[in-house]
């Protein structure tokens, strides 16, 4: 296993690469958007409450030119790919296995394929399975209660009724790995969890609180543990369903463990040679590729993880 670096920020974090430009200056031009919908060089990605489509035993997204599309189909203007086509998503209403696929694609949860898209592909599924999600839980102006159309090329969703459009939100959640003076690495088990499976902590960030300030926070409700110095090391979206993960190093002068026990079930601290033995036997299995968590991980023990480690 080969040396990773210790003092830069995480430059790969699998669900932070994209290729495409987004070009939001596009979502308000009718003319493009009109255009460009029946371009026969503009295509369309599939996506449905956090699965997108894939060619059938690849890990390449289903890609369908725009123009074979209904003319009333529900789409989200993605961005302007390198070669100039323009990228969409298509929204479904119905539930997933209602929806009719291109013969040879099926659908593929982002949580379970998204380290394995290449980066274009992973920044258009991001993308998508973010504004899906939103688009789900936002229907109606919680203002005066009205239906809410789509807009902006479906970047934000308008209240015809107040003259007003919404827009998608992000939730800022910070995720942190604690070290203490032997520079273990402290891992800890949310109750609702399998008995194996060992993983950072994590919290959302309150109403007029910081990031720094919502890991003491975090760390102090859950495990008891005061933090005395922070490093940030990268952000991450995470679209289940709409947050923004902040990655975080803590170090603590304190080893003494007390467990909410309502969000975490059990908490241990690990050398880099505990951490090997109880994953090799088995013992404890870490969180997936896919997840920051992984790469907070491998930044604190030196090298990638092995696969088999894995849940």
């Amino acid at each position: 296993m080969g040396a990773l670096p210790r003092g830069a920020l995480l430059d790969d974090l699998l669900l932070s690469r994209a290729s495409i430009d987004r070009a939001a200056h596009l979502r308000t031009d009718a003319d493009f958007q009109q255009m460009a919908r029946t371009d026969a060089g503009s295509l369309v990605i599939w996506v449905h409450s956090g699965a997108v489509a894939l060619l059938s035993e690849e890990t390449a997204l289903q890609m369908t030119p725009a123009s074979q599309l209904a003319a009333d189909a529900d789409l989200s203007f993605l961005g302007v790919s390198p070669q100039g086509a323009a990228i969409y998503a298509v929204h479904h209403a119905s539930e997933r296995e209602h929806v009719q696929l291109p013969d040879g694609a099926t659908w593929v949860g982002l949580r379970e394929v998204g380290h394995a898209l290449d980066d274009h592909d992973a920044g258009l599924a991001v993308n998508a399975v973010a504004l899906d999600n939103w688009r789900r839980s936002t229907r109606i102006c919680p203002s005066c209660g009205d239906r809410l159309v789509p807009n902006q090329a479906g970047w934000s969703l308008r209240c015809t009724k107040e003259s007003r459009d919404h827009f998608p939100r992000t939730e800022p959640a910070v995720i942190m790995l604690v070290r203490d003076p032997q520079d273990r690495a402290l891992l800890g088990r949310q109750v609702s969890w399998q008995p194996r499976w060992f993983s950072t902590f994590a919290g959302f960030v309150e109403a007029g609180e910081s990031a720094e300030a919502a890991v003491r926070r975090e760390l102090f409700e859950e495990v008891g543990v005061r933090v005395d110095r922070l490093h940030y090391l990268g952000s991450q979206p995470w679209p289940f369903p709409a947050s923004l993960m902040l990655g975080y190093h803590a170090w603590t002068s304190e080893v003494e463990v007390r467990v909410d026990q309502e969000e975490i079930a059990e908490a241990h601290w690990f050398s880099r040679v505990e951490l090997e033995q109880a994953c090799a036997s088995g013992e404890i299995l870490l969180p997936p590729a896919v997840s920051i968590s992984r790469k907070l991980i491998e930044r604190w023990f030196g090298a990638e993880l092995p696969g088999k480690w894995l849940r």
